[in-house]
């Protein structure tokens, strides 16, 4: 089995367990007769902003870790390497900005929020220590993905971050912690402390030493590292805004301020459930794909972009069906606050917005360890000169709560399109194949199958069963038309570990 396969599979597993723990505490949050739609609320802007603070205070440190760590490591021993050194204090040079214009901005802040969501604007400051974890805990994951150490990082992202959100909610739900108050002020600290367990890691693992000595690498490209992270820092930047754009509008101009903010984080929480292969394939796949650009070998980086296109389209229509199937079932038979159930047409848009993205394989990825940083930072600007316009208008003036989902769909087309379009022309690279269809043709068979056969029926066995139909339909679907060389590998090893007899490729 491929590394980047075997990776991508165990990662993703990872990625699945911590969005079962998410779901869970999803549903702590939003069950009858416990946290109000305002604290669920208040915990997505947090994520949002603080989101917004790490894309601001980066200064395109990953992208430089990404694209140059193949020259450090290829030229200089681990104690002579500065690249994680430089990575973090740049970073932390760019928070201590991202500090200063937030305290100056508060009085803006809090003319924008304070009449629909005065939560926001109580723990205002709060929100600063969540985006330093974030940022620092970034940084260290994209050296550690450079190390292949992608299962620890998405560990802790993806499990041990919602470990501790489980504890709290449960310590507050109990009274252990008496008021919000203290959960919210608690739950700021959660990104630093995975950042602190990751860096002790690598520290005592041997994989980092920390040097202020300019070593040859950074002095021989200086320039090219410069004009890195002058094109890439503003074009993920301006993906960063449109991509929690949504959420910090709906806070200001909604009538419900927090509270359609929480009936939309359901919609996304939900709807990343779909993306977890994606940030499993991303982290497994970025230092091979900065090693081939660095080796100029195109024929492995086409491979990797179609491979992680299919396998990403596969779960991402697979569980897109299943969820759609089940969703207005779920709020009822898990007695979710009746609010939530406007949740259910956010979550289609941002759902098919989910399986167009990764439909289109790691395109953002390729271009990001590229050398073509001047498209990276012209399509961000193009995405967001669409986004933040038509995500005002379609939530003010005519789809509400819903306007954000229907925008967002819409612009991550058209950004997605134009990324497929240029690597297309310029590498004569595309992602697509037969199997690109059959895949769709499987998903839309297997819906309406399970769809016409049990849409009468309700409750908590249904759901069971609805869901067992369509795993079956879909994945012998997958099996039989060989959808991916990748899935039929690990079939076959799993058939031989269970002691199962099967028909193998060939036979």
């Amino acid at each position: 089995m491929s590394q980047i396969r075997r990776q991508s599979i165990i990662s993703s597993v990872m990625v699945y367990f911590g969005f079962a723990l998410g779901f869970f505490n999803t549903y702590l949050f939003t069950r009858e007769g416990g946290f109000t739609k305002e604290q669920y609320g208040l915990t997505g802007i947090f994520i949002a902003v603080a989101n917004l603070m790490f894309s601001l205070a980066n200064l395109g440190m990953p992208s430089y870790i990404y694209k140059f760590y193949p020259y450090y490591k290829d030229n200089l021993d681990n104690r002579r390497n500065d690249i994680l050194t430089w990575a973090l204090l740049v970073s932390l040079v760019g928070f201590c900005f991202v500090v200063i214009g937030g305290i100056y901005f508060k009085d803006l802040i809090i003319y924008k929020f304070g009449k629909n969501s005065p939560e926001f604007v109580k723990y205002y400051y709060w929100v600063f220590p969540f985006g330093l974890g974030l940022t620092l805990y970034t940084i260290l994951e994209s050296y550690a993905w450079q190390l292949k150490r992608s299962i620890f990082t998405n560990f802790l992202r993806e499990v041990q971050f919602r470990v501790f959100a489980t504890l709290l909610i449960i310590f507050y739900l109990i009274g252990f912690l008496g008021k919000f108050d203290l959960f919210i002020k608690i739950y700021s600290f959660t990104y630093l402390a995975i950042a602190l367990i990751l860096l002790v890691y690598l520290l005592s693992r041997g994989y980092i030493h920390l040097t202020f000595k300019v070593s040859i690498v950074t002095k021989k490209y200086f320039k090219k590292i410069t004009g890195l992270i002058k094109f890439i820092y503003g074009g993920t930047l301006v993906y960063a805004i449109a991509s929690v754009f949504d959420t910090i509008l709906l806070a200001s101009v909604s009538s419900s301020g927090l509270g359609a903010v929480a009936v939309y984080s359901l919609a996304q929480n939900i709807a990343s459930l779909i993306q977890a292969p994606q940030r499993g394939i991303i982290s497994s796949s970025i230092a091979a794909l900065s090693q081939a650009w660095k080796d100029k070998d195109l024929e492995r980086i086409n491979r990797i972009y179609k491979q992680s296109s299919i396998n990403q389209l596969i779960f991402s229509v697979g569980m897109f069906s299943l969820i759609w199937l089940n969703f207005a079932d779920g709020i009822f038979t898990f007695h979710l606050q009746s609010v939530y159930l406007d949740a259910r047409w956010i979550f289609f848009f941002i759902g098919l917005m989910r399986i167009v993205d990764m439909g289109t394989g790691v395109n953002s990825q390729i271009i990001a360890t590229s050398t073509l940083w001047k498209f990276e930072f012209f399509t961000g600007i193009i995405l967001l000169l669409i986004t933040l316009p038509f995500n005002y208008i379609l939530t003010k003036y005519y789809f509400g709560v819903v306007g954000p989902a229907i925008a967002n769909l819409f612009t991550f087309t058209v950004y997605n399109s134009i990324r497929f379009w240029y690597l297309k022309k310029k590498f004569q690279m595309q992602p697509f194949t037969k199997e690109t269809f059959y895949t769709i043709v499987l998903g839309v068979a297997a819906f309406y199958c399970c769809y016409f056969l049990f849409n009468e029926q309700h409750g908590f066995i249904w759901l069971v069963i609805r869901s067992t139909c369509f795993i079956v339909i879909f994945g012998a679907g997958t099996l039989a038309l060989q959808l991916s060389s990748d899935i039929l590998p690990v079939w076959y090893t799993l058939q031989k570990k269970l002691g199962i007899k099967g028909i193998k490729k060939g036979e």
